[in-house]
């Protein structure tokens, strides 16, 4: 399996991240959960809640270069969060992985989270995810597909339909209501919050589980 599998559309290529394992080092997390991003106003997929929406940037070049590269960001000062970037070279896209099952080096993930209180924990939420890897801002760019990289994403059999959940991204405040967050049945899965930034629904509620 190659990059050229998630030169697609984010949505697309969302789905087929879930069950992919993402290794770095002794640690290696199957992928559970994910939020598909897309392009700039002037791209195939205007998402105004991606990084790319202003166009390329020092911060979200990567997301304009071609599938299957790693672009991690520092998330409110604090968290590492992981993407992988999907779509055209030269078109932004990416996916962010939210949560994964650790799979493999379960004490060296466990040394680096100790504040995790069950192993469904240890890489449950964006900022878990890098922290449960290792992953640093040094790693951006990394080529995932490279067989010589310290990070390696290794694709699964694509996952049937029926069992993708599939609802809103978590925390944007713009396009809060497109459906491109999906995931697997997993105890890793995360809590759905809605930005407070964000119009709430109906009935006033900011939080809402994900839906099975």
């Amino acid at each position: 399996m190659s990059a050229q599998e998630l030169a697609v559309d984010p949505p697309t290529a969302a789905r087929r991240l879930l069950g992919a394992t993402l290794s770095s080092g002794p640690v290696a997390v199957r992928i559970v959960e994910v939020e598909a991003y897309g392009s700039d106003p002037a791209g195939p997929w205007p998402d105004p809640a991606a990084h790319s929406w202003p166009g390329p940037t020092a911060r979200n070049a990567v997301m304009f270069g071609p599938a299957g590269r790693l672009y991690v960001y520092r998330s409110y000062g604090i968290h590492l969060c992981v993407n992988v970037t999907i779509g055209f070279d030269g078109i932004a896209g990416a996916v962010l992985v939210r949560a994964g099952e650790v799979v493999d080096g379960i004490d060296a993930a466990r040394a680096r989270r100790p504040a995790a209180r069950t192993d469904a924990d240890l890489a449950r939420g964006p900022g878990n995810v890098g922290s449960a890897l290792g992953i640093s801002l040094s790693d951006y760019g990394t080529e995932l597909f490279d067989p010589f990289s310290g990070i390696r994403l290794q694709l699964a059999k694509p996952v049937r339909a029926a069992e993708i959940g599939v609802g809103p991204r978590v925390g944007v405040s713009v396009a809060e209501e497109v459906p491109w967050r999906f995931w697997l049945p997993s105890p890793a899965v995360s809590v759905y919050r809605r930005s407070p930034r964000a119009p709430q629904d109906a009935a006033g509620r900011k939080d809402v589980p994900p839906q099975r």
